[in-house]
């Protein structure tokens, strides 16, 4: 048995936490399906052998599915950030999470169809935003409010002035 990592994110589901762990693997380098865990016996949410729990990988992060039920519900106080080198990568994340039942917020955040948030960022705005220049990053910040999903060209833009 593989030794445990010290730290892992519990994530709840309501009885798809494999199928979640499936498409993160699927689209996200670094990522993996690693071991599905039945229930060994009736909970209040599911049955004897019903999926109770799922160990996966999100981009080298280790988590933990929790087929829980209905009763809780994820929120953006809790949210994967991704760092995208370019508008490809940002993009394709961003199309790959939106385009399978998820839901696009505002200023790079979107949420997947299980629930759960994402802020898809690409590095050139968080480089734009913390510029030493203050009204560089003013007019990044400004131009980012004003976005769903996160426009490299018009950060660069509104960074230089």
């Amino acid at each position: 048995m593989k030794k445990p990592a010290k730290n892992t994110i519990c994530l709840w589901f309501n009885g798809d936490a494999e199928e979640a762990a499936r498409f993160y693997a699927e689209i996200f380098p670094d990522s993996s399906l690693d071991a599905v865990h039945l229930a060994p016996g009736d909970y209040p949410s599911g049955k004897k052998g019903d999926v109770l729990t799922v160990e996966f990988t999100v981009m080298g992060i280790p988590c933990l599915g929790l087929n829980g039920g209905p009763e809780v519900k994820h929120n953006e106080a809790f949210s994967f950030q991704v760092a995208t080198e370019d508008q490809e990568e940002t993009d394709r994340y961003w199309n790959a999470i939106v385009g399978n039942g998820g839901q696009e917020i505002v200023c790079g955040w979107c949420r997947d169809k299980w629930g759960i948030s994402w802020q898809i960022t690409p590095v050139v705005l968080t480089q734009a935003i913390t510029d030493p220049d203050p009204a560089a990053a003013k007019r990044a910040f400004d131009a980012m409010m004003q976005m769903v999903k996160i426009d490299v060209a018009a950060i660069e833009a509104a960074r230089r002035g």
